[in-house]
């Protein structure tokens, strides 16, 4: 009787853990999901199609803020995440949706590297800042500054929220880009 409770427990938990899940943290709800990146925006944007199926998710990177694609740096930044998840199988672990409507949350590609924090380490990206707290990659942009990494082997390089401060943001009407041509946003019709 126990070993079949066991194999009875066993197997629900493996189908559970199949799919979708949420996770409640403290005062955060978390989705986990895994998937292929379909489409890079720009150095912090990116569109994953779940595998589970289903239209593809518009995923904002927590933890970081990439210059903007009309900003210097920001070009070489898309090219940089694209080069390391564009057609690979991810892991997402979403906490909230933006103001735009965009997932957030962290990456993790099949190796088990943070996407977040590779992209700070190698300069491509700072970490977000609040107040005292230095952020989720406070250590990997001290260290991407120190040894000049990336964008940061620039001295004129302009964090990208200042940048927004003085310029704007680059997409027309300030939303970021919408699902790439012939992929639908959960929610919306796809374009054509």
């Amino acid at each position: 009787m126990k070993i079949l409770l066991i194999a009875i427990l066993l197997i629900a938990n493996n189908a559970y853990s199949a799919g979708t899940r949420a996770i409640s943290s403290g005062s955060r709800s978390y989705s986990s999901w895994s998937g292929a990146v379909t489409h890079v925006t720009d150095g912090d944007t990116l569109w994953v199609q779940p595998a589970s199926g289903g239209d593809a998710v518009k995923v904002r990177i927590e933890g970081i803020d990439a210059p903007e694609i009309c900003q210097s740096y920001g070009d070489t930044a898309r090219a940089a995440l694209a080069g390391l998840v564009l057609h690979q199988a991810v892991q997402v672990q979403t906490r909230a949706h933006d103001k735009y409507g965009r997932a957030v949350g962290r990456i993790r590609v099949s190796s088990g590297v943070d996407v977040g924090e590779w992209m700070v380490a190698q300069g491509h990206a700072w970490t977000n800042r609040y107040k005292r707290f230095a952020g989720l990659y406070g250590m990997q942009q001290q260290q991407a500054q120190a040894g000049r990494r990336g964008l940061f082997a620039n001295a004129d390089a302009q964090n990208p929220a200042d940048f927004r401060k003085r310029h704007g943001t680059c997409h027309a009407g300030g939303a970021p880009d919408g699902p790439p041509h012939g992929v639908a946003r959960r929610g919306m019709k796809k374009r054509v």
